[in-house]
Protein backbone atom coordinates (compact mmCIF):
# COMPACT_ATOMS: atom_id res chain seq x y z
CA UNK A 1 0.00 0.00 0.00
CA UNK A 2 1.03 3.61 -0.67
CA UNK A 3 2.74 5.59 2.45
CA UNK A 4 4.05 8.69 2.87
CA UNK A 5 8.22 8.11 2.78
CA UNK A 6 8.81 9.72 -0.46
CA UNK A 7 7.28 12.79 0.32
CA UNK A 8 8.81 12.43 3.66
CA UNK A 9 11.98 12.03 2.18
CA UNK A 10 11.68 15.10 0.06
CA UNK A 11 11.00 17.59 2.98
CA UNK A 12 13.72 16.12 4.89
CA UNK A 13 16.13 17.57 1.84
CA UNK A 14 14.15 20.95 2.47
CA UNK A 15 10.96 21.05 -0.01
CA UNK A 16 7.48 21.93 1.25
CA UNK A 17 5.18 21.38 -1.10
CA UNK A 18 5.29 17.59 -2.84
CA UNK A 19 3.44 16.82 -5.67
CA UNK A 20 2.49 13.26 -6.86
CA UNK A 21 1.87 13.09 -10.88
CA UNK A 22 0.99 9.88 -12.82
CA UNK A 23 -1.31 9.22 -15.94
CA UNK A 24 -4.06 7.31 -17.48
CA UNK A 25 -5.10 6.56 -20.91
CA UNK A 26 -1.05 5.83 -22.56
CA UNK A 27 -1.93 2.31 -24.21
CA UNK A 28 -5.52 2.73 -26.00
CA UNK A 29 -6.07 2.75 -29.34
CA UNK A 30 -8.77 5.37 -28.95
CA UNK A 31 -8.94 9.08 -26.76
CA UNK A 32 -6.63 11.27 -24.95
CA UNK A 33 -3.92 10.81 -22.34
CA UNK A 34 -4.57 12.13 -19.28
CA UNK A 35 -2.74 13.29 -16.10
CA UNK A 36 -3.24 14.41 -12.91
CA UNK A 37 -1.00 16.49 -10.36
CA UNK A 38 -1.84 16.34 -6.54
CA UNK A 39 -0.83 18.17 -3.44
CA UNK A 40 -1.90 16.14 -0.52
CA UNK A 41 -1.61 17.55 3.37
CA UNK A 42 0.84 15.68 5.57
CA UNK A 43 -0.06 12.43 6.25
CA UNK A 44 -3.13 13.01 5.17
CA UNK A 45 -5.20 9.35 5.85
CA UNK A 46 -7.50 8.37 2.59
CA UNK A 47 -8.85 5.07 3.35
CA UNK A 48 -8.34 2.42 0.67
CA UNK A 49 -5.69 4.65 -1.64
CA UNK A 50 -3.77 2.34 -3.87
CA UNK A 51 -3.11 2.41 -7.62
CA UNK A 52 -6.44 3.05 -9.80
CA UNK A 53 -5.74 -0.07 -11.56
CA UNK A 54 -5.83 -2.45 -8.25
CA UNK A 55 -9.30 -1.08 -7.38
CA UNK A 56 -12.76 -1.50 -8.22
CA UNK A 57 -13.92 1.46 -11.10
CA UNK A 58 -16.88 1.89 -8.26
CA UNK A 59 -13.84 2.53 -5.19
CA UNK A 60 -12.55 4.47 -8.03
CA UNK A 61 -15.44 6.63 -7.91
CA UNK A 62 -15.77 7.45 -4.33
CA UNK A 63 -11.91 7.95 -3.89
CA UNK A 64 -11.99 10.49 -6.66
CA UNK A 65 -14.43 12.83 -4.77
CA UNK A 66 -12.41 12.34 -1.45
CA UNK A 67 -8.95 13.19 -3.14
CA UNK A 68 -11.13 16.28 -4.06
CA UNK A 69 -12.08 17.35 -1.19
CA UNK A 70 -8.85 16.77 1.17
CA UNK A 71 -5.95 17.58 -1.36
CA UNK A 72 -4.39 21.59 -0.67
CA UNK A 73 -4.40 21.62 -4.35
CA UNK A 74 -5.12 19.04 -7.69
CA UNK A 75 -4.90 19.66 -11.18
CA UNK A 76 -5.87 17.43 -14.01
CA UNK A 77 -4.95 18.27 -17.53
CA UNK A 78 -4.66 16.29 -21.26
CA UNK A 79 -2.56 15.39 -23.85
CA UNK A 80 -4.84 15.29 -27.00
CA UNK A 81 -5.19 13.08 -29.79
CA UNK A 82 -4.33 15.54 -32.10
CA UNK A 83 -0.98 15.80 -30.18
CA UNK A 84 -0.36 12.14 -29.92
CA UNK A 85 -0.90 12.00 -33.44
CA UNK A 86 1.55 14.64 -34.70
CA UNK A 87 4.44 13.86 -32.27
CA UNK A 88 3.80 10.71 -29.94
CA UNK A 89 1.87 9.36 -27.04
CA UNK A 90 5.08 9.60 -24.93
CA UNK A 91 5.64 13.49 -25.70
CA UNK A 92 2.00 14.14 -25.69
CA UNK A 93 2.52 12.55 -21.92
CA UNK A 94 4.82 14.90 -21.16
CA UNK A 95 2.92 17.95 -22.35
CA UNK A 96 -0.75 16.79 -20.07
CA UNK A 97 1.92 16.24 -17.07
CA UNK A 98 3.15 19.68 -17.53
CA UNK A 99 -0.22 21.11 -17.74
CA UNK A 100 -1.20 19.23 -14.60
CA UNK A 101 1.88 20.41 -12.93
CA UNK A 102 1.00 23.86 -13.88
CA UNK A 103 -2.21 24.16 -13.51
CA UNK A 104 -2.19 23.33 -9.22
CA UNK A 105 -2.99 26.53 -7.27
CA UNK A 106 -0.67 26.12 -5.29
CA UNK A 107 2.93 25.70 -6.57
CA UNK A 108 4.71 22.86 -5.28
CA UNK A 109 8.61 23.18 -5.12
CA UNK A 110 8.90 18.89 -5.92
CA UNK A 111 7.41 16.22 -7.72
CA UNK A 112 7.16 12.57 -7.26
CA UNK A 113 6.59 11.07 -11.10
CA UNK A 114 5.42 7.83 -11.82
CA UNK A 115 7.50 5.42 -13.99
CA UNK A 116 11.36 5.81 -14.70
CA UNK A 117 11.85 9.07 -16.95
CA UNK A 118 11.87 12.71 -16.14
CA UNK A 119 9.19 14.47 -18.04
CA UNK A 120 10.64 17.70 -20.85
CA UNK A 121 9.98 20.97 -19.20
CA UNK A 122 8.81 19.93 -15.72
CA UNK A 123 10.46 23.18 -14.20
CA UNK A 124 10.95 22.13 -10.48
CA UNK A 125 12.95 19.33 -9.00
CA UNK A 126 11.51 15.37 -9.15
CA UNK A 127 12.03 12.22 -8.79
CA UNK A 128 10.59 9.47 -10.54
CA UNK A 129 9.37 6.01 -8.63
CA UNK A 130 8.90 3.20 -10.86
CA UNK A 131 5.54 1.76 -10.06
CA UNK A 132 4.71 4.37 -7.78
CA UNK A 133 1.05 4.93 -7.84
CA UNK A 134 1.58 1.72 -5.26
CA UNK A 135 4.34 3.32 -3.30
CA UNK A 136 3.67 7.06 -3.04
CA UNK A 137 0.19 8.18 -1.70
CA UNK A 138 0.13 11.56 -3.56
CA UNK A 139 1.00 9.44 -6.88
CA UNK A 140 -1.93 7.27 -5.89
CA UNK A 141 -3.82 9.81 -5.89
CA UNK A 142 -3.14 11.55 -9.41
CA UNK A 143 -3.28 8.10 -10.45
CA UNK A 144 -7.34 8.10 -9.45
CA UNK A 145 -8.10 11.60 -10.66
CA UNK A 146 -6.44 10.75 -13.93
CA UNK A 147 -7.78 7.82 -14.20
CA UNK A 148 -11.50 8.20 -13.63
CA UNK A 149 -11.15 11.51 -15.31
CA UNK A 150 -10.45 9.85 -18.27
CA UNK A 151 -12.78 6.91 -18.18
CA UNK A 152 -15.45 9.42 -17.71
CA UNK A 153 -14.65 11.12 -21.10
CA UNK A 154 -14.84 7.60 -22.96
CA UNK A 155 -18.20 7.04 -21.50
CA UNK A 156 -19.32 10.32 -23.02
CA UNK A 157 -17.74 9.05 -26.21
CA UNK A 158 -19.31 5.98 -26.16
CA UNK A 159 -22.67 7.40 -26.29
CA UNK A 160 -21.10 9.60 -29.56
CA UNK A 161 -19.57 6.19 -31.01
CA UNK A 162 -21.77 3.35 -29.68
CA UNK A 163 -20.84 0.97 -32.25
CA UNK A 164 -17.53 0.65 -30.51
CA UNK A 165 -18.16 -0.25 -26.91
CA UNK A 166 -15.55 2.77 -25.07
CA UNK A 167 -18.08 2.11 -22.27
CA UNK A 168 -16.78 -1.59 -22.11
CA UNK A 169 -13.09 -1.03 -22.74
CA UNK A 170 -12.19 2.38 -22.55
CA UNK A 171 -10.48 2.31 -25.79
CA UNK A 172 -8.11 -0.24 -24.93
CA UNK A 173 -7.31 -3.22 -27.64
CA UNK A 174 -9.64 -5.42 -26.49
CA UNK A 175 -10.73 -8.45 -29.04
CA UNK A 176 -14.17 -6.81 -29.26
CA UNK A 177 -12.58 -3.34 -29.84
CA UNK A 178 -10.63 -4.75 -32.57
CA UNK A 179 -13.84 -6.45 -33.78
CA UNK A 180 -15.87 -3.30 -34.06
CA UNK A 181 -13.19 -1.60 -35.76
CA UNK A 182 -12.52 -4.12 -38.47
CA UNK A 183 -16.64 -3.70 -38.96
CA UNK A 184 -17.11 -0.14 -38.78
CA UNK A 185 -13.54 0.99 -39.66
CA UNK A 186 -12.24 4.23 -37.29
CA UNK A 187 -13.79 6.88 -35.98
CA UNK A 188 -12.33 10.76 -35.30
CA UNK A 189 -11.07 9.55 -31.67
CA UNK A 190 -9.29 6.66 -32.61
CA UNK A 191 -5.73 6.78 -32.46
CA UNK A 192 -4.35 6.19 -36.71
CA UNK A 193 -0.75 5.63 -35.45
CA UNK A 194 -1.76 2.81 -33.05
CA UNK A 195 -3.30 1.28 -35.65
CA UNK A 196 -1.08 1.42 -38.61
CA UNK A 197 -1.23 -2.32 -38.76
CA UNK A 198 -4.66 -2.98 -38.39
CA UNK A 199 -5.22 -0.11 -41.03
CA UNK A 200 -2.63 -1.68 -43.27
Amino acid sequence: MPDFSYETNAKQNGYSLVCGVDEAGRGPLAGPVCAAAVILPENCVIDGLNDSKKISEKKRELLFDIIKEKALAYSIAYGTLEEIEQYNILEATYLAMNRAVNGLDIKPDFALIDGNRVPKGIAIPCETVVKGDSKSCSIAAASILAKVTRDRLMLEYDKQYPQYHFAQHKGYGTKAHYEAISQHGVCEIHRRSFLKNVLG
